[in-house]
């Protein structure tokens, strides 16, 4: 696929809901994040599977903040499904802990600069110090853990203050869903790096802090299984309620008995 096929390709969304979800794959996420750094432009990317797109369901708000999006990368397998179901064969899973590795080694030869955004308190730092060791070369400027509270006004420019000083190309925000999309889509712009990516519980994964899925399970669609024998107590409300509403309000979509509006 040509570079010019390849940003066609990547404007192109599959309606999941009223959720406009990017056909893509690893290499044009990629693609694309290059060139909004090359050409200095200010874009975020919602890292979204099935809780995004139901969480979307229950919030307009947020459905419009997907649809805003530079990119709605596929981070679960029924999405990629979906996608394939409407003839977009070459999307594949842009899963954020993966996306989050591969833009950490194209650094190396890019020199992109990263700042992280997000987790408990100390977690960012544990990532970094994890990351670097698994690329020397990677550059990063900067780690935040902000509180788990609503910021001030002054706090809040505070922090654009102390990211726009150290000039990061990516921020990779850590909040998980919602609260990571409300943030990125209020500091778009405001904020200076070219993009803006929210990677959710991928900080807690590559920095050691929770298991993550067999890859087997991963390529299948049962990731949400191994999650919730994880931590049952946080995510059995998310998987065993989402899960079968999401198939029940996709079937309907399909028969054209519901009808969704990307706006």
């Amino acid at each position: 696929m040509t570079a010019a096929a390849q940003r066609a390709a990547a404007a192109a969304r599959v309606d999941v809901l009223g959720v406009g979800v990017s056909a893509i794959n690893m290499a044009m996420a990629l693609g694309t994040i290059e060139r909004w750094i090359e050409t200095h432009e200010r874009r975020y990317i919602c890292v979204t599977g099935v809780h995004g797109v139901m969480e979307s369901q229950r919030d307009e708000e947020l459905r419009a903040i997907h649809n805003r999006a530079g990119l709605v990368a596929p981070d679960g397998m029924p999405l990629v499904w979906l996608s394939h179901m409407h003839g977009m064969k070459h999307v594949t899973r842009v899963y954020g802990p993966d996306l989050l590795l591969a833009c950490s080694e194209r650094s190396a030869a890019w020199n992109w600069r990263h700042l992280f955004y997000g987790g408990a308190p100390g977690v960012a730092e544990l990532l970094a110090r994890r990351l670097v060791v698994r690329y020397p070369q990677l550059s990063v400027v900067g780690t935040m853990s902000p509180p788990f509270r609503p910021l001030t006004e002054q706090e809040d420019e505070d922090i654009v203050g102390q990211i726009n000083n150290v000039a990061p190309d990516i921020v990779w925000v850590g909040l998980g869903t919602p609260q990571q999309e409300r943030w990125m889509a209020a500091h778009v712009g405001r904020i200076r790096a070219s993009v803006l990516v929210g990677v959710g519980a991928a900080f807690d994964f590559l920095a050691g802090l929770k298991p993550q899925a067999p890859v087997w399970m991963q390529h299948s669609g049962l990731e949400w299984l191994f999650r919730l024998a994880s931590e049952p107590r946080r995510l059995w409300r998310r998987y065993l309620s989402n899960n079968p509403r999401f198939a029940w309000h996709v079937a309907l979509q399909a028969a054209g008995v519901t009808r969704y509006e990307m706006d």
